[in-house]
């Protein structure tokens, strides 16, 4: 690993949650209220947190979103990564990896190619991206599914992670491994509809131990329990979307253009900031910074 490597928050960050027995929440942005909320989270609980942000923030505002979490990051008293999650195209992994002061990580999606050519441009990509002191990920197998900023892959077959394959990925030099064992993009429906096959992430952890380190998506419904166990099964940063965001956005239906903007957001930040201190409780992460 390169001494940029070594420094990088978000390899750290990661490698502590392994170590220690914990996980800690990757927190999917869509606005300003989340980062702000994340933040005030982190802080309030003494919890390391990372932000996860779609290529759409790049595209959208021309980076600026970008620019705004990495500035709350560095700001903050608590360890705080920026991460692209699900960079499913070249030009923007390009463009991301090139942005000053911008991600921590990035994730290097190509599961919507064959395995074959999946491998190969994650292997040029995290070539790139480790160059220039960035962190890599990626999805061996596929999760089925897709959700605000996935949608490349939610026509096509899902297929679960073998340790196998898990390690061809290792090869590729990414540093966090994002495996499908029943996981979902998108919504369950309900809990009991939610079937990890946590034999099936054993084995894979076994086999990539040391070398990688595991990462959950796919969190949509998980009751605490299960969010617990996947942390028990060695999940690391746990991306949580819906889970944080819900009661905002219950909230903001109810009460746009009733209330002022400003309470609005002020009100909907609180509700946000409440959603990740209950999971960084419910992944261990409270008190870890």
């Amino acid at each position: 690993m390169t001494r940029a490597l070594q420094n990088n928050k978000a390899v750290q960050m990661i490698r502590a949650a392994e170590e220690g027995g914990y996980g800690f929440p990757g927190i999917v942005t869509y606005n300003i209220e989340t980062i702000v909320a994340t933040v005030r989270a982190a802080e309030a609980k003494r919890a390391p947190v990372q932000i996860l942000l779609f290529p759409w923030a790049i595209t959208y505002s021309d980076g600026l979103l970008v620019k705004a979490a990495a500035a709350a990051a560095r700001s903050a008293s608590v360890p705080i990564a920026v991460h692209l999650d699900h960079a499913q195209d070249e030009d923007i992994i390009k463009k991301a990896a090139n942005i000053p002061d911008g991600f921590d990580s990035i994730m290097i999606d190509m599961s919507h190619f064959d395995k074959e050519e999946n491998l190969a441009k994650t292997a040029k990509w995290v070539h790139y991206c480790h160059d220039r002191g960035i962190a890599t990920e990626a999805e061996p197998g596929r999760m089925e599914g897709g959700e605000d900023g996935v949608q490349d892959t939610e026509h096509l077959e899902g297929m679960l992670t073998t340790p196998e394959e898990a390690l061809r990925f290792v090869a590729t030099g990414i540093d966090f491994l994002a495996p499908a064992f029943g996981n979902l993009h998108g919504h369950y429906g309900a809990a009991e509809n939610i079937k990890l096959d946590f034999d099936r992430l054993d084995g894979i952890r076994m086999a990539t131990k040391g070398r990688v380190q595991l990462v959950l998506h796919g969190t949509n419904d998980f009751p605490g329990y299960i969010m617990s166990d996947c942390v028990k099964h060695g999940m690391t940063r746990c991306n949580v979307n819906d889970l944080t965001i819900y009661k905002y956005n219950r909230y903001i239906s109810e009460n746009a253009g009733k209330v002022s903007l400003t309470t609005l957001m002020e009100e909907g930040t609180k509700l946000i900031q409440e959603c990740i201190e209950y999971q960084m409780d419910v992944m261990g992460a409270t008190g870890k910074a």
